[in-house]
C-alpha cells in the first residue's frame, strides 16, 4: 500500500509539473513535448487504479495520434505563434470565467463527495467477479450501449467525411490520375508511329519543312 501511495503522488506531481509547463512553455514543440509527458502520468495514474484498458486506450490514441501528429503539424508549418498570442489579453475575461466555471464544479464535486462518500458507486455498473477491466468494459459497450457506440461512431464517420468534404479543393491545371481510362487504354490509343523524312521532325510545333505524322 505504502509503495502504491508512493507511485500514487509520484505520477500525480509530475503529470501537474508538465500540465503546468504545457501552458507556460513558450515554444509549441517543448509544450507538446510536455503534453506527451502528461498523457504518460495520466496513464500511470489509470494503472494504478485498475483501468488498465483506458491507460492503454490513452497512451495508443492520445500520445501515439493526437500528439505526435500535431508535433508534426507544429513542425512541419510556419505558424507565426507571437501573432496568434497577440489576442491573448482579449481573450482573457472568456477565459478567466470558464477556468472559474470549471474550479466551481471541481470543488462541487469534492464537497458532495465529502457529504455523501457513497453517492459515486451507486451510479457505477458493478464489476463481475472474475472478470477483467478491459472484458467488463466490453461487455457493457456491445451489449447495455452498443446502439449509443454505433451512433456515435456514424456521427464521428460524418464529421470526417464533411471535414475532407470541405478542406478539399481542385486546383486548375493538375494532371491527376483516371483509373477508367488507363484501363481502357489499347496498342492502338497507346503507340503512335512516326514515319519522319530526313531531317525533318516529329514535334507538331516544328518549322514548315516538317513533314506530317503519318500512322503506320
Amino acid at each position: 500500500m505504502a509503495l502504491t501511495a508512493v507511485f500514487f503522488y509520484l505520477f500525480a506531481t509530475l503529470a501537474l509539473a508538465a500540465g503546468a509547463m504545457v501552458i507556460v512553455a513558450k515554444n509549441p514543440v517543448h509544450a507538446v513535448l510536455f503534453l506527451i509527458l502528461t498523457f504518460f502520468n495520466a496513464a500511470g495514474l489509470f494503472i494504478l487504479l485498475g483501468a488498465e484498458f483506458l491507460a492503454m486506450l490513452l497512451v495508443i490514441v492520445y500520445v501515439g495520434a493526437v500528439a505526435v501528429l500535431f508535433l508534426f503539424v507544429v513542425m512541419m508549418l510556419d505558424v507565426d505563434f507571437a501573432e496568434l498570442r497577440a489576442g491573448f489579453i482579449k481573450n482573457a475575461p472568456v477565459g478567466l470565467l470558464v477556468g472559474g466555471v470549471v474550479l466551481a464544479e471541481l470543488v462541487a464535486l469534492f464537497l458532495a463527495r465529502g457529504v455523501a462518500p457513497s453517492a459515486p458507486g451507486t451510479a457505477a455498473t458493478p464489476m463481475p467477479q472474475g472478470v477483467t477491466n478491459t472484458e467488463a468494459l466490453g461487455q457493457v459497450l456491445y451489449t447495455k450501449y452498443v446502439y449509443f457506440f454505433q451512433g456515435a461512431g456514424l456521427v464521428l464517420l460524418v464529421a470526417m467525411i464533411g471535414a475532407i468534404v470541405l478542406t478539399l479543393r481542385h486546383k486548375p491545371g493538375v494532371k491527376r490520375q483516371s483509373i477508367s481510362e488507363q484501363v481502357a487504354r489499347g496498342p492502338a490509343t497507346a503507340v503512335e508511329m512516326v514515319k519522319v523524312a530526313p531531317g525533318g521532325s516529329a514535334i507538331p510545333d516544328a518549322p514548315t519543312n516538317t513533314p506530317e505524322r503519318q500512322r503506320v
